[in-house]
Order: structure tokens, then sequence, then C-alpha cells
């Protein structure tokens, strides 16, 4: 993988399912709402100082969202943060950098 380039898209795995549920309640909050639904459908990654995963996540109905979610380098030891989001989705909308 390139140093600061995003990978190919690939299928969520257990892992980014975690991921997802460890950074809801961030995007609840920021968002004013909860959702009963929150599965992650696919992702992609970006190694930078750390690695960006930038994740679809089904949130009900028709309804997704793109979240950018930063882990820190394991020595930092800092939980997950949620960097930045996108609404109003679709299934078929690209995942890409933002």
């Amino acid at each position: 993988m390139l140093c600061g380039g995003a990978s190919a898209v690939r299928p969520a795995t257990g892992e980014t399912q975690q991921m997802v549920d460890e950074v809801k309640s961030q995007l609840e909050e920021k968002e004013g709402k909860t959702f009963d639904v929150f599965t992650a459908v696919e992702f992609k990654t970006q190694v930078v100082a750390g690695t960006n995963y930038f994740i679809k996540v089904h949130v009900g109905n028709d309804e997704f969202m793109h979240l950018r979610v930063f882990r820190s380098l394991p020595h930092e030891n800092k939980p997950l943060s949620l960097h930045s989001y996108q609404s109003s989705k679709t299934k078929h909308d690209e995942l890409s950098f933002f």
C-alpha cells in the first residue's frame, strides 16, 4: 500500500463493525439523534501517521452515511476518533476521500 494513498474498497469485516460501534456515540452526539441500525458495509483505508478508515454505514431504510474514522499509531494509545462524516448517502454512492 502506498503511504498517503487510499486502498481499494473492501467489504466490511468484524473489525470494521467494532470500529463503527466504538464511534457510534460520537456520531449520535453530533447528529443529535440515535441510530437503531448502524451496520458497516464496506471500507477503504489511508495510511498516514496512523490510519484513516473511510467506512460506509447503513443507518436504516435506504439511508447510508460515510464515516472517516482515525486510528492513531499503537504506541500513542489513543481511542478511535470520528474525524468527519457525510450524511444523505445511498447504497450506491462511491466511498471516497473527504
